[in-house]
C-alpha cells in the first residue's frame, strides 16, 4: 500500500480507531480478571466491557499501544513507514512526517514497533537451500575440509548455519 492508498484508507482518527477496532475484534479481547471473552463496546468511553466481571479496558490495552496519548493515526502511520520500505525509516524522519513536537514518545513508539517485529521473527528460523545477494558472511568450515584452499569469487563456498 502506498502513501496515497494509506489517506483514502484512513483520513481521520475515527477510521484508525476503527480498524484497530477490527483488529482487537478479530483477536478477541481476553480478560485477566475472570477469563472472560464475552464483552460489549461502550460507545460513550471507546473501551470495552466483560459480561461477566464488568471491566473495562480500551482498545490500546493489552497491545503494544497500552498506555500510550499518542493519537491512533501515528501509530497506524508509524506501522506503515515502518513496514512499508527495506531500508526503513529513523525515528527522527518519523517525527518530522507526523509534525509532532517532541522526539521521546515518538521514538519509544518506533521502538516498540520494531522489538515487536524482532520477537516475531524470531519464532521462525529458516531451513533448506538459502539464496543470498552479495554479502560478507561467517562461514563455519566442516571438520574435513579444514585445512583445505578455499575457492574464490562468488557462490564459492556453500555457507551453514
Amino acid at each position: 500500500m502506498n502513501l496515497i492508498k494509506f489517506s483514502e484508507l484512513y483520513p481521520d482518527e475515527q477510521s484508525c480507531k476503527d480498524k484497530i477496532k477490527s483488529l482487537r475484534d478479530k483477536n478477541g479481547v481476553v480478560y485477566a480478571q475472570c477469563g472472560g471473552i464475552q464483552h460489549y463496546l461502550k460507545r460513550d468511553k471507546e473501551m470495552y466491557e466483560c459480561k461477566l466481571c464488568g471491566f473495562r479496558t480500551s482498545l490500546k490495552s493489552g497491545t503494544m499501544m497500552h498506555k500510550s496519548k499518542l493519537p491512533y493515526r501515528y501509530w497506524l502511520l508509524a506501522f506503515h513507514l515502518v513496514t512499508s520500505t527495506k531500508k526503513g525509516f529513523s525515528s527522527k524522519e518519523i517525527q518530522r512526517q507526523l509534525e509532532h513536537k517532541r522526539y521521546q514518545p515518538i521514538w519509544c513508539m518506533v521502538h516498540k514497533i520494531r522489538a515487536s517485529m524482532g520477537s516475531r521473527d524470531d519464532n521462525y528460523s529458516l531451513c533448506g537451500t538459502l539464496e543470498l545477494d552479495e554479502g560478507f558472511f561467517s562461514v563455519k568450515v566442516p571438520e574435513d575440509q579444514k585445512g583445505e584452499p578455499k575457492k574464490r569469487g562468488r557462490s564459492s563456498q556453500s555457507i551453514l548455519f
